[in-house]
């Protein structure tokens, strides 16, 4: 069994010893400060935990990893095209915390906590402080449940709802289970990539409790994502009969290799996760730098669909802001 930082340090302890100052993660990584942006992204500041840090090659200023999480001048250039809110996911957000875009799924933000700021994150300018499903707006929430029998699926999410305590997701997962037409619950989370001691046996517990099926969705871009204690996690959880898949974002100078694309799923498939969606970017306001247009994106995938198997190759898609489900990018190019 890999050691891991659990020994010394709760999941709660390193998250709240996550990295927030650059200079404090250029010191980590012994690169030089003078390198950093001078302007300071007060609404989206810095924060990663150590634990993912430690995957970092020091000294690469183009470390993939480094890229995810840290902040650049290029977020202050206003783009066209892009906005803060590209999903629109406001028309949709029929009570606090609950957004209600595809007929039969509606999707909870449990929190607006984050272990890591990613910074092509789409939802970081969401209003979190008046969209959180906390818990006491869970009779509301239950009660529009109950007048939707059209819903078959909860996904909970945020922010990253593995951030809530197991007491939290214990709740709500029992009162959904009362719902005779949710037939599972979907899981989005980073957590168990830059933060895996959260997967505890405790936690796995809630999971397999439930008469619903849970499915948790994994969100890993590169394969040096995937240490050792993050393989032990993700089995851990696939023995636990719980169905892991992951998406991506594709990101320019993170994954818009051939090669890195390639190494991931087959990375990911060594510890039972089935690789599910390959998201091209959000046009989120800050986030132009990690474009990678869509061509290129077809192209990728065709050369992933004649390097691997077919349950190998994850969907290309995009969100966009009226449709009733995600659009499929496969077409020939």
């Amino acid at each position: 069994m890999p050691m891991s930082l659990s020994s010394s340090y709760s999941w709660q302890k390193q998250l709240a010893g996550c990295i927030k100052d650059p200079f404090e993660l250029f010191k980590l990584l012994e690169i030089d400060p003078s390198y950093l942006s001078q302007k300071r992204m007060s609404s989206f500041p810095l924060r990663v935990p150590v634990s993912f840090v430690n995957r970092m090659k020091k000294g690469d200023r183009q470390d993939p990893l480094l890229r995810q999480v840290l902040p650049l001048d290029d977020e202050c250039v206003s783009i066209p095209g892009f906005s803060q809110d590209p999903l629109q996911e406001k028309k949709f957000n029929i009570l606090p915390g609950l957004i209600h875009k595809y007929k039969n799924r509606i999707l909870l933000t449990l929190t607006g906590a984050c272990a890591v700021h990613c910074r092509y994150c789409f939802r970081q300018h969401f209003p979190y402080e008046e969209n959180n499903a906390h818990q006491h707006f869970q009779t509301e929430i239950i009660a529009y449940l109950n007048q939707h029998p059209e819903i078959h699926e909860v996904i909970f999410s945020g922010g990253d709802p593995l951030i809530a305590p197991d007491k939290v997701l214990s709740s709500w997962i029992f009162e959904l289970e009362k719902i005779p037409h949710i037939e599972n619950i979907r899981i989005h989370s980073r957590l168990p990539v830059v933060l895996p001691d959260r997967i505890t046996d405790g936690l796995i517990d809630v999971f397999i409790s439930s008469r619903l099926p849970i499915v948790l969705v994994i969100h890993c871009n590169h394969p040096q994502e995937i240490d050792e204690t993050v393989g032990h996690v993700l089995l851990k959880l696939r023995q636990a009969g719980i169905l892991v898949l992951n998406q991506a974002v594709l990101l320019k100078k993170v994954n818009d290799k051939l090669e890195t694309l390639v190494e991931l799923n087959k990375k990911l498939f060594q510890f039972h996760v089935l690789p599910y969606y390959l998201h091209v970017l959000d046009k989120v306001q800050g986030a132009h730098h990690f474009e990678v247009s869509e061509i290129q994106g077809k192209r990728l995938w065709q050369g992933l669909l004649a390097a691997l198997p077919g349950y190998l190759v994850p969907r290309l898609v995009k969100e966009e802001p009226r449709a009733r489900s995600k659009t499929w990018l496969i077409s020939d190019v």
